[in-house]
């Protein structure tokens, strides 16, 4: 393997992962109302749908929903539904009771909603059939193609994890879920207008 192309490869990735968007909010959104451990769990379960991206691609699979409209504007549908979802359920959080935090989420929602805020987003796998088609051919052997996928899996993870550990640090935590209720609404609005933007998207692709 080219180290030139690996720090290429690793480099954009890590711009993928840093980008600011629902990946972000959602984490965050854990991480606050559900402690270091549910924010953990949010960002690991993103990172898993990052990395079946990833492997699905090197393995030819997700030409298949870019190649198909149908399949591919099923999950669009279906991922801004589930933005709009979580926005939804953001606007609607409301205060806690006085000398009480907002109520926390659950383990098992956090890893849902890691995980498919990654899966219902077709544009993951076409950034990730973008990537690899510039540095994967026919004759890649297989332990490189690993290297790739592994690569984009931990960044994705280390990231997120970072997210998770640096919102939940006592320094801050407390402020920060003092004011839950306004940063989950906040989310919610930014959820909501990126569910409207994938919506009017899809629609302008026919």
């Amino acid at each position: 393997m080219d180290y030139a192309t690996w720090i290429t490869v690793a480099s954009i990735c890590a711009l993928g992962a840093v980008s600011p968007g629902p990946s972000l909010a959602v984490v965050m959104r854990h991480a606050l109302n559900g402690g270091r451990r549910n924010g953990c769990i949010a960002a690991i379960s993103h990172s898993l749908g990052i990395g079946l991206y990833a492997l699905l691609c090197i393995s030819g699979l997700a030409v298949l929903i870019t190649a198909s409209p149908l399949l591919f504007k099923s999950f669009q549908w279906a991922g801004a539904a589930y933005l709009l979802w979580l926005g939804i359920k953001g606007l609607r959080s409301k205060p806690a009771e006085p000398g009480k935090l907002a109520p926390a989420t659950t383990g098992s929602s956090a890893g849902r909603d890691g995980f498919l805020v990654v899966f219902l987003n077709p544009k993951v796998a076409v950034f990730f059939i973008a990537l690899f088609s510039q540095v994967i051919g026919p004759g890649t052997p297989w332990l490189e193609r690993g290297i790739y996928v592994a690569t984009a899996w931990f960044l994705d993870f280390a990231w997120y994890l970072l997210v998770a550990i640096m919102v939940t640090h006592p320094r801050w935590l407390g402020a920060l879920q003092k004011h839950g209720v306004w940063i989950d609404r906040a989310f919610g609005v930014i959820l909501i207008l990126l569910a409207t933007r994938l919506v009017i998207e899809t629609l302008r692709q026919g």
